[in-house]
Parts: structure tokens; C-alpha cells; sequence
């Protein structure tokens, strides 16, 4: 990627990646470390107690980097649109192992509410292939 695209594509984060020292690392280390200890205590815990298949969240919420941290699946599907068309999502997450409760749960979903509004396929132009 050239330098001249990093601000049309917010790249602070990474830059700020890259300037880490070992301290830092550290510490980012521990802090995802204990990120994955209260997934285990918490949201694993609490779906083993209760008998959940899943746990529901909007779509862009933090409900991803639990779910990716803790090492658990999710799905997300088109839940709405706002008033300008835009597209709402939401999340469905699991313990490991569950994939296939969640796909036959999203699937439901999906098949209840018919909000997914799919879009045409792009036209593939092949003459323009070299």
C-alpha cells in the first residue's frame, strides 16, 4: 500500500503497532491473556450453566473481539436497514464446537425474518482480462 492511502484507510492503528517496544508487547500479551481467562469465566461459564446455544448481539459491538479472543465461533447475518438503507447486522456466537447449532440458528433466522436483500452479481467483463 503507498503512504498516500493510509489516511483513506486509517491505518493509525497499525502504525501504532509497529512502534511498539518489548514492554509494550508485553503488557498487550498479559492484557489478551486475561481477555481469554474471562471469556473461560465468564461467558463460557455462564452458557455451560444455563444451557445456551448462543448469545445474540448487534452486529459492530465489541461481542466480536469476545468471541475472537476466547476462540469461539459467530455468525453474523443482515438483521435491518437504517432509514438511509443502510445495512444492520447481527451476531450469533457460540462456544466451541457449536458451528453447526449456529448455522441451523442463523439459518432460522434468516429464513424467519427475509431481510437479506441480495445484491445482483457483478458483471464480469473477460475481454478486458490480459
Amino acid at each position: 500500500m503507498t503512504l498516500e492511502r493510509i489516511k483513506e484507510y486509517g491505518q493509525e492503528i497499525f502504525i501504532e503497532a509497529e512502534n511498539l517496544n518489548k514492554t509494550d508487547i508485553m503488557k498487550a500479551k498479559l492484557a489478551v491473556s486475561n481477555l481469554a481467562e474471562l471469556s473461560r469465566n465468564g461467558i463460557e461459564k455462564v452458557m455451560k450453566e444455563k444451557k445456551v446455544d448462543a448469545i445474540l448481539a448487534p452486529a459492530n459491538t465489541p461481542v466480536y473481539t469476545i468471541l475472537a479472543i476466547g476462540g469461539y465461533p459467530g455468525i453474523t447475518l443482515p438483521a435491518g436497514y437504517e432509514e438511509k438503507g443502510v445495512p444492520l447486522g447481527i451476531c450469533f456466537g457460540g462456544l466451541s464446537g457449536s458451528e453447526p447449532k449456529l448455522i441451523e440458528i442463523a439459518y432460522s433466522f434468516g429464513q424467519a425474518t427475509q431481510i437479506r436483500n441480495p445484491s445482483p452479481p457483478p458483471t464480469l467483463n473477460f475481454d478486458a482480462v490480459v
